[in-house]
């Protein structure tokens, strides 16, 4: 297996795991500010990052070079979340990640102006295909849905957000110096941890916590560990192996997991009409599995 085919693996990986982030944020947004939330998931997924760095011996003097890339990507990442949380407050899982999946086409211009990354004409191909796909399963297949789409105030909040996450795969690969994984990783989850805390500060001691019901700490604990630090680590993984546009192409097979989550969670089933969206973003995944580029094999 190529370092580029195990990059592809991560990030099918990385998209089932923030899927679930969509549906349960969505169940837990109206019950705390979304500061505090980020707040505490980060200093829990800082802690657990920072330990198992530890214990790999990983924490090395390199680590600690220019610690302000560590808060450079962190603040990027920390805006995302937060905007993210706020958007669930008025919009619905599903319409989020209609605004999630912009972030191939943003990541790819941004690429271009930070690493002069060019996108050939069969990856944009496969994100225009992947990109209708995705809508029509947005959108269950209601064409009249399509037409009368407006964004909301959430959607607007999030679009933001969705500019810094697009940010963060290549401004990653222009800073990364060959650090060890989860020692890297681990510096990015502390520095957004206290760029939290003190942000948050008075939401967070604001927060009756012992008065949050139970999914917002099921929420909490899952985006701290599956989806903060463990896509932390994957999303550095893939970025490493593959050209940044293919890292974030992987978001448009996000609404078909979103839909899934949704199921699971006891809401709604969506009509087989969505089928088609969902063939159309697994072959846009399937024309980005031919790598037009020599990998580039970093250990992670």
């Amino acid at each position: 297996m190529t370092e580029a085919q195990r990059g592809h693996i991560a990030m099918l990986g990385f998209a089932i795991m923030v899927s679930g982030s969509f549906s349960l944020g969505g169940m837990a947004a109206p019950f705390i500010d979304p500061a505090a939330l980020n707040a505490v998931r980060f200093v829990i997924a800082a802690s657990v990052m920072g330990a198992a760095a530890w214990i790999a011996g990983g924490i090395t003097r390199q680590v600690f070079v220019a610690p302000w890339r560590y808060f450079a990507l962190a603040g990027l990442f920390a805006f995302y979340f937060v905007t993210m949380f706020e958007g669930l407050k008025t919009a619905e899982p599903v319409s989020m990640a209609a605004v999630f999946t912009l972030n191939p086409a943003l990541t790819a211009v941004l690429s271009y102006l930070l690493l002069r990354q060019l996108t050939t004409m069969r990856m944009a191909l496969a994100i225009a295909v992947g990109g209708v796909g995705a809508l029509w399963v947005i959108f269950r297949a209601d064409i009249s849905a399509v037409m009368a789409f407006e964004p909301g105030r959430g959607e607007a909040i999030y679009f933001w957000g969705c500019i810094a996450h697009a940010l963060y795969s290549p401004l990653l690969r222009k800073l990364n110096r060959g650090e060890p994984a989860l020692a890297f990783t681990a510096g990015i989850l502390v520095a957004g941890a206290i760029i939290l805390t003190v942000i948050g500060a008075p939401v967070i001691l604001a927060t009756n916590w012992l008065a949050l019901p139970g999914i917002v700490w099921v929420t909490i604990f899952y985006t701290a560990l599956i989806a903060t630090a463990l896509t932390f680590l994957v999303i550095r993984y893939a970025t490493l192996r593959l050209p940044s546009a293919k890292v974030m192409a992987y978001t448009y097979i996000v609404p078909s997991f979103v839909i899934l989550w949704e199921l699971a969670l006891g809401q709604s089933v969506p009509s087989a009409l969505i089928l088609p969206g969902v063939v159309l973003t697994a072959l846009s995944l399937l024309m980005l599995l031919k790598d037009e580029e020599r990998a580039e094999p970093v250990p992670g």
